[in-house]
Order: structure tokens, then C-alpha cells, then sequence
């Protein structure tokens, strides 16, 4: 099923959440009609859990994930990590990682069985990632090249 919906009147609902197979997390601070959107179609399934990441909303950016775990920046605070441990399966691994470039969601794409990554993330972080996601993780020299940083 397809829904239309806006994060304060903003389309680009990507920034403003992260979807799995195992969870969702939707930025706190929306509407209700955001919120809600999200608890009509999956809260029979999976958790959908409100949440910030270092104080912003703009979590789709900030977080990778898949059905095997999720993967935050060093800027997440200790008070959302907990709540996220928490709120999640048991089986999703949720992970801080200490990396210079920390918009995860920007770079980092994956699935359930790979994750590419870009090129100036540290070869510890890569595999840090694989580990985390589960799978293989790559670099991709050519998918990062029309970016904005």
C-alpha cells in the first residue's frame, strides 16, 4: 500500500524516518498525522518507535539499518541509545560508531545481505559495519561521486 504524507510540510519523509523489516523510527516532533500514519500500517508488525538522534530529527539521515541491527552516530546521546536498545528486538544489534562522517544514512546504503559504503569511511568502520548488518560490506568508489557533503 502506498500513503502519501509530509513531515511538517516537508515530502522528503526519508530524513525524517528509517524503515526495516524488523522496525521503524519516525523523528519526534511531527504531527499527529505523521505519527499516525505509520502506527495504522505497521504497528501490527514491527515497532514503530519516536525518537531523536543527538538532539535532531533528522534520523534518516543520521542512521543505517537493516533487520539485523542499526547503526547510530557518535553524536546520539546516551539517553536516546538506551531508549532505542530498549524499544527494539532483541535481535537488532544497535551500535554507536566513532566515525569522523557521521550522516550514517548518507553513507551507508544496504539491505538485509550488503551494505556499500563510501570510500573515506575508515576500513575499522567497514567492518564494524559488516558486522553490525550482517553480510558483506563494500566501498563504492563511483555511487558517491553526484553527493552533496
Amino acid at each position: 500500500m502506498a500513503t502519501r504524507l509530509q513531515f511538517e510540510s516537508n515530502c522528503e519523509i526519508g530524513v525524517f524516518s528509517k524503515l526495516t523489516n524488523a522496525y521503524c523510527l519516525v523523528a519526534i516532533g511531527g504531527s499527529e498525522n505523521f505519527y499516525s500514519v505509520f502506527e495504522t500500517e505497521l504497528a501490527d508488525v514491527i515497532p514503530v518507535v519516536k525518537t531523536s538522534i543527538g538532539g535532531t530529527r533528522i534520523i534518516g539521515r543520521l542512521c543505517a539499518g537493516n533487520k539485523n541491527g542499526l547503526l547510530l552516530p557518535h553524536t546520539i546521546t546516551d539517553q536516546e541509545l538506551q531508549h532505542l536498545r530498549n524499544s527494539l528486538p532483541d535481535q537488532v544489534v544497535v551500535q554507536r560508531i566513532d566515525e569522523r562522517l557521521s550522516a550514517l544514512g548518507n553513507c551507508i546504503a544496504c539491505n538485509d545481505h550488503v551494505a556499500l559504503t563510501h570510500t573515506d569511511l575508515d576500513r575499522e568502520t567497514e567492518e564494524l559495519i559488516a558486522d553490525v548488518l550482517g553480510g558483506g560490506s563494500f566501498q563504492a568508489d563511483n555511487c558517491w561521486q553526484y553527493s552533496c557533503w
